[in-house]
């Protein structure tokens, strides 16, 4: 079995493999994960026990990580708990992608993993793949495994917190798809503001970058992953909503560099 984990600023999102099969998912926070080595694997021991899966059984660890002030910890946490030298997507491994960048090694490992899962699914189309998390990703890969990098706009979430936090009569509300884009009290203005302000900025990226594109726009297959993908849904807005897009895109890096 193949335990994989995508390190994000907010949470920590682990799977397990078994072969092709992703038979367990689950979550821990980033901010618990920024303790000791034994906290991460006494934890993670824990969530695969309760599962029912037995931690001797899993004989590969990778790990996606855009937090670099805990890969030490986690490296040493799978060491201890794992008895395993966990792999970890970064620069000088192998991708499958031509990194068309100007700057290739400040790219995140979970833009990378996306967009290696992406490919996997439509290995013959031009790719744009949308992460709605803590913040709103967009990459585009073209059908030559060529990868041009995209945008990041805050999240969603981010956006409604900044704005509680810097505005006194303005509190915090349930994202949520709003039923009428006129709200009717500050809490619907605030619910409408977010919701329709960021499907906005996805559609107008989303139409700017495939207007870049060119000739090639018609054949451009989008897909959504992230926390958040699911409240966008049914705005005509992606091909394919893939919750653990990231999670499969690391299992494949980790068998690109066996």
């Amino acid at each position: 079995m193949l335990l994989t984990l995508d390190v994000g600023n907010s949470h920590i999102h682990g799977g397990v493999f078994n072969k092709d099969t992703l038979i367990l998912q689950f979550r821990y926070t980033t901010a618990s994960a920024h303790g000791s080595s034994d906290q991460i694997g006494i934890f993670l021991r824990q969530a695969l026990q309760e599962n029912g899966i037995n931690p001797q059984e899993v004989t590969g660890v990778a790990i996606a990580s855009v937090v670099p002030a805990i890969n030490y910890s986690l490296r040493a946490a799978m060491l201890k708990y794992f008895k395993l030298e966990p792999f970890f997507l970064q620069p000088g491994v192998k991708t499958g992608l031509q990194m068309k960048v100007a700057t290739p090694g400040e790219v995140g490992a979970d833009r990378i993993a996306a967009c290696i899962a992406a490919v996997g699914l439509f290995p013959e189309k031009n790719i744009m793949v949308i992460d709605l998390g803590t913040a709103t990703v967009f990459d585009v890969v073209t059908k030559d495994k060529v990868y041009l990098s995209g945008a990041i706009l805050p999240g969603i979430k981010l956006s409604l917190e900044a704005l509680s936090a810097n505005a006194a009569q303005l509190s915090s509300v349930s994202i949520i798809k709003p039923k009428a884009a006129i709200g009717k009290d500050t809490n619907t203005n605030l619910q409408s503001g977010v919701y329709y302000g960021h499907l906005g900025a996805i559609k107008e990226l989303k139409k700017a970058m495939l207007d870049e594109l060119g000739a090639d726009k018609h054949q451009v297959s989008i897909i959504a992953t992230g926390g958040f993908a699911q409240l966008f849904q049914e705005d005509d807005l992606f091909d394919l909503v893939v919750s653990d897009l990231v999670l499969q895109g690391i299992k494949l890096a980790f068998e690109k560099n066996k």
